[in-house]
C-alpha cells in the first residue's frame, strides 16, 4: 500500500501500512495553514504495541527507520528489503547507526552492548559484556592496529549518563550535572553546560540532545533550550585551554517540558510533554503532546506552528516516554511513544493545495497549482479549476464562474459544451455568453445559436451586443436572420432589432438591405457602411435621405468621393431641395472656387435665399459670377452692401458712394470706400454730399487729413454752421499735420544720412588701386572708376567736354559715365 512513497518506513511485523491522520485528529481548525502533516504506522504495529511497548528508534538516510520493542526483536527496512534481528530477550534502551548506515550498535537492560553489520554479520559483529544498566562512566572503544579493542574513559563520577550524541569529531553527553562536549581529534573535553532546573528528576525529565550540524549542538532539558556553537579558539588565547570553546548563541524557556528536538533549516522542531489541570480534581493530567516549530532568537523564541497530537494512551505517558527522531535527508520527524509511532513531515505543494481547497480558497489553490504544476503529484490544475467553478456556481456567483471558464477550460471543447449546457440548465446562459471561445478554437455553431435564441427571447439589447461582438461565422447567419425577422413581425418598429438585422445583413454581404435599414433608422453607422463596402453606386438615388439625416457628414462624404458620385449627379438629385443644394455647393466652393463655376450664377440666388452672410464673401471670391445677374438680384432684395460692392466692381463708384451716403448714412463706411478707391473725384463728391450735414463733416475732419488737404473741406464749410466736436476735430487735424511734418523730416534725415554713407562708400571704392597686368609693351592705359580698362588709342575722341572721357561699356549699359580718368604710361 505504501509503495515507493513510503519505502523509508519499516516496522516490527511482516508487513505494514502507513496512513495519513485525519485533520480533526492532528490539525487545528485554524485559518493559519499548518507546517507539518502526520502519518501513523498502523495495522501490524497496532497489534504488536497492544501487547508490548516501543522502547527506542533511530533513523538514517540509507537504513531509514529502526524500531524495537521489549521482546528483543527489531526489524530494519532497506530500500526493497526488510530484515528481522533477534538480539535480546530484555528491553533495548538505545539503537544507533554509524554515518554510513551499514553498522548498528545497541545496548540493552542486561548491560550488554552489541555492534554488528547490517549487510554482512560475518567477521564484523562483536558482543561486549559491559555493566551499563546503571552507568556512571563514559567509555570509548577503539580498534588498535592489532584489531583489538582499546578502552578509554572519557568521563565518570558525576552520576548516571542518560544521553549521548556523536557527530563528526564531537561527542556530547548528559548526566545529572549537565552536558559535556568532548573533541576526539584533540582528546580534550571542551565545555560543561550546566543544567538549569535542578529540581526536576533527570530520570523523569531526561535531557534531549541534537546536533544541527558538525559544530552546533541543541540542548533541551525540562523547559529550557540552549543552542551551543563550538568555535575555534584564537591560538594566542590557548595557553592550557582546549583548542575549541562553546558559545551559547541562544537560550530561552518554553511553556512545556521538552521530550525531543530536531533541526528544520534555521528553525527547531520541538516535542513537548503537556500537563493540564483537571476540572473535577485538584491534580494535573497528562494532555496530548505538542509538536511545535519555533524560530530561536537570542533570548526567546517565536512560535511558527503548533499541533496537538492524539497519540494512543497519551493519558498514561510521562515525559520520558516520548522521543523525537528525525531523518535529515527527507525532513521526516518520528514521534515515538510506548503504544504509538507517528511520522511528521513537511507539507509539500499538494498538501498546501489540499488545505486551500478545504478552506474553500479556490482562487489561491488554482494559482498555486498553476505555479507549481510540474511539482504537484496528486492534483490536476484543471480539476482544481473545475472545483472552483462548481463552488462559484453553488454560491450563486455565476458571472465569476463563467469568467473562470476561460482560464480553466482552455481548449477543451467538450468541457466547454458541458458547461454551456449546465449554465442553460440553471438558466444562466447570459452569464457564460460573453466568455465563449470565438477565436481559432470554436464550439459547434448550434451552441452559439442556442445562446442567441435565448437572448432573442428575453433581452434584445443583449442579443444586439452579442451580434456586434461575435464574428458572423460563428453561427448560421440565415437562421438568426429568420428568427429576427419573425420577431419584427410582432414588433416592426423596434429599432434595436432593426439595427441588429442590418448588421446581420452586412455579415451576409447583403449591403443594400442593410443600407436601407440604416437610412430608415437614420443610423450613424450608415456612412461607415458606405465607405467600408464602397456602396456609392447604391446611394445615388438616396442622396436626399443622407442629407436629411446629417447634412455635414453627407456633404463631406460626397465631396471626398467626387470620382464616384459626380457634382452634376448630386446637383441633379438635390434640384428639388434648394436648401440642401446650397449646403452642398457652398462647401464645394469653400474647397475649390473653380470646380462648381457653372453653378455660380445659380448660387447667387441660393445665397440670397438661404445664407445672406456668405453672399458678399462669395461675390468677392468668385471670378465666374455674372455681375449683372448678381446686381439684379441684390437690387431686387435691397441688399445695399452687396449692391455697393457690385457697383464698385462694375466701375460705378459714384453710384456706390451715393448708396452708402443715402441709404446706409454711414460716413465711416463712405470714407473707407473712398480710401479704397483712392479717387480724388470720389473725395470731392463725398465732401459735397457731406457739406450740409454736420455729423458727416465731423467724420470727414477726423479721417480725411491723411488723404485730402483738410483746407479744401474747411473752406467749404458755411459760416455759422454748428459742427459737433469741431474743436477736437481741428486739434486732430493739426496733430495729424504735425505728425506728417515730423515723419517727413525724419525721412529726410534718414535719406540724407543714407545718401552720404553711400557716397562715402562709393568714394572709398573708387579711390582703391587697380592692378594692370598687360606689360608686353609700352603703351598708355586708361582705367575708369568702374574698373574697366582701355588702351588710350582704342578710346573714341573726347566729347563736348575737353579732356573728359566715358567708359564705352558702362555708357552702353546706361550705368552712367565715369567721373574721372586715370592715365598710366609705361
Amino acid at each position: 500500500m505504501c509503495g515507493q512513497e513510503y519505502q523509508s518506513i519499516s516496522i516490527l511485523n511482516e508487513y505494514f501500512i502507513i496512513f495519513k491522520l485525519s485533520e480533526d485528529e492532528y490539525e487545528e481548525d485554524s485559518e493559519e495553514e499548518p507546517k507539518l502533516k502526520y502519518e501513523r504506522l498502523s495495522n501490524g504495529m497496532t497489534e504488536i504495541l497492544q501487547n508490548d511497548a516501543a522502547s527506542c528508534m533511530t533513523v538514517h538516510d540509507k537504513v531509514e527507520v529502526m524500531i524495537h520493542h521489549p521482546q528483543g526483536h527489531f526489524r530494519v527496512r532497506f530500500t526493497h528489503l526488510t530484515q528481522t534481528f533477534h538480539i535480546s530477550s530484555v528491553k533495548i534502551n538505545q539503537i544507533s547507526l554509524d554515518e554510513s548506515g551499514e553498522h548498528v550498535g545497541i545496548c540493552s537492560e542486561d548491560g550488554k552492548v552489541q555492534v554488528f553489520g547490517l549487510y554482512t554479520r560475518e567477521g564484523f559483529h562483536e558482543n561486549f559484556d559491559c555493566p551499563i544498566k546503571v552507568s556512571f562512566s563514559l567509555l570509548l572503544y577503539e580498534r588498535n592496529w592489532l584489531n583489538r579493542w582499546k578502552t578509554s574513559v572519557l568521563h565518570e563520577g558525576e552520576g548516571t549518563i542518560t544521553n549521548i550524541k556523536w557527530r563528526a569529531n564531537l561527542i556530547a553527553w548528559a548526566n545529572n550535572v549537565g552536558v559535556k562536549i568532548y573533541d576526539i581529534s584533540t582528546k580534550q573535553r571542551i565545555t560543561n553546560v550546566l543544567r538549569d532546573n535542578v529540581s526536576l528528576r533527570p530520570d523523569m525529565y531526561p535531557c534531549s540532545l541534537c546536533w544541527k550540524d558538525n559544530t552546533t549542538l541543541i540542548v533541551g532539558w525540562g523547559s529550557s533550550i540552549k543552542i551551543c556553537a563550538v568555535k575555534e579558539r584564537n591560538p594566542t588565547e590557548m595557553r592550557d585551554l582546549p583548542s575549541r570553546y562553546v558559545e551559547i548563541v541562544s537560550a530561552f524557556e518554553t511553556e512545556f517540558f521538552i521530550c525531543g528536538l530536531a533541526p528544520l533549516a534555521d528553525q527547531l522542531v520541538t516535542l513537548f510533554f503537556v500537563k493540564e489541570n483537571s476540572d473535577q480534581m485538584d491534580e494535573e493530567l497528562c494532555a496530548r503532546p505538542r509538536l511545535d516549530i519555533i524560530q530561536p532568537l537570542p533570548e526567546s523564541c517565536e512560535e511558527i506552528s503548533s499541533d496537538a497530537l492524539t497519540v494512543r494512551n497519551f493519558q498514561d505517558n510521562e515525559c520520558r516516554d516520548y522521543r523525537l527522531e528525525h531523518s535529515e535527508g527527507e525532513s521526516l520527524f518520528y514521534i515515538i511513544s510506548p503504544k504509538d509511532i507517528v511520522v511528521a513531515k513537511e507539507r509539500d505543494q499538494d498538501d498546501h493545495i489540499d488545505w486551500l481547497v478545504q478552506k474553500k480558497k479556490y482562487e489561491e489553490a488554482l494559482m498555486a497549482a498553476e505555479i507549481s504544476f510540474k511539482n504537484i503529484k496528486r492534483h490536476d490544475v484543471q480539476k482544481i479549476g473545475m472545483d472552483y467553478i462548481n463552488h462559484l456556481v453553488d454560491t450563486g456567483d455565476y458571472d465569476s464562474a463563467a469568467r473562470k471558464c476561460q482560464k480553466v477550460l482552455g481548449k477543451n471543447m467538450e468541457l466547454w459544451e458541458n458547461e454551456v449546457y449546465r449554465f442553460k440548465t440553471i438558466g444562466q446562459l447570459k452569464a457564460i455568453s460573453q466568455y465563449l471561445p470565438r477565436g481559432d478554437l470554436r464550439l459547434r455553431p448550434a451552441i452559439y445559436e442556442m445562446i442567441l435564441h435565448e437572448f432573442l427571447k428575453t433581452d434584445y439589447e443583449g442579443f444586439a451586443t452579442l451580434i456586434r461582438e461575435w464574428p458572423g461565422d460563428l453561427y448560421n447567419n440565415m437562421a438568426i436572420v429568420q428568427a429576427v425577422t419573425d420577431h419584427l413581425k410582432r414588433d416592426p418598429t423596434n429599432s434595436t432589432l432593426l439595427t441588429t438585422l442590418a448588421e446581420l445583413y452586412t455579415y451576409d454581404q447583403r449591403y443594400d438591405r442593410a443600407l436601407e435599414i440604416y437610412l430608415r433608422l437614420r443610423h450613424k453607422d450608415v456612412y461607415q457602411l458606405i465607405h467600408k463596402h464602397d456602396l456609392f453606386s447604391s446611394i445615388e438615388d438616396k442622396i436626399v435621405l443622407l442629407m436629411d439625416f446629417d447634412k455635414e457628414k453627407a456633404v463631406d462624404m460626397l465631396l471626398d468621393n467626387e470620382d464616384k458620385i459626380s457634382i452634376d449627379k448630386v446637383v441633379e438629385e438635390l434640384a428639388d431641395r434648394p436648401g440642401l443644394l446650397h449646403v452642398y455647393l457652398h462647401k464645394l466652393f469653400k474647397r475649390d472656387h473653380h470646380k462648381g463655376q457653372k453653378y455660380h450664377e445659380r448660387q447667387i440666388g441660393l445665397y440670397a435665399e438661404y445664407d445672406r452672410p456668405n453672399l458678399l464673401p462669395f461675390l468677392r471670391d468668385s471670378t465666374h459670377c455674372p455681375l449683372e445677374k448678381a446686381l439684379e438680384i441684390c437690387q431686387q432684395r435691397n441688399f445695399v452692401e452687396e449692391t455697393v460692392f457690385l457697383l464698385s466692381r462694375m466701375g460705378n463708384c459714384r453710384r456706390a458712394l451715393q448708396m452708402i451716403m443715402e441709404e446706409l448714412a454711414d460716413v465711416d463706411k463712405a470714407i473707407e470706400f473712398a480710401k479704397d478707391q483712392d479717387d480724388a473725384e470720389l473725395w470731392d463728391d463725398l465732401i459735397s454730399y457731406s457739406i450740409d450735414k454736420p455729423p458727416f463733416i465731423t467724420g470727414l475732419l477726423n479721417n480725411i487729413g491723411t488723404h485730402v488737404d483738410p483746407i479744401l473741406l474747411i473752406r467749404r464749410i458755411k459760416e455759422g454752421m454748428e459742427i459737433p466736436n469741431l474743436r477736437d476735430s481741428l486739434v486732430k487735424i493739426l496733430h495729424d499735420y504735425n505728425l506728417q511734418i515730423l515723419l517727413r523730416e525724419g525721412c529726410k534725415k534718414i535719406l540724407v544720412a543714407d545718401s552720404l554713407s553711400l557716397l562715402q562708400k562709393m568714394h572709398r571704392t573708387q579711390m582703391r588701386g587697380v592692378r594692370v597686368d598687360d606689360m608686353a609693351k609700352t603703351f598708355n592705359v586708361v582705367v575708369f572708376h568702374c574698373r574697366h580698362m582701355f588702351h588710350k588709342e582704342c578710346l573714341p575722341s573726347s566729347g563736348t567736354i575737353p579732356g573728359l572721357q566715358f567708359c564705352n561699356i558702362c555708357s552702353a549699359k546706361r550705368r552712367g559715365p565715369g567721373s574721372g580718368i586715370l592715365e598710366m604710361k609705361k
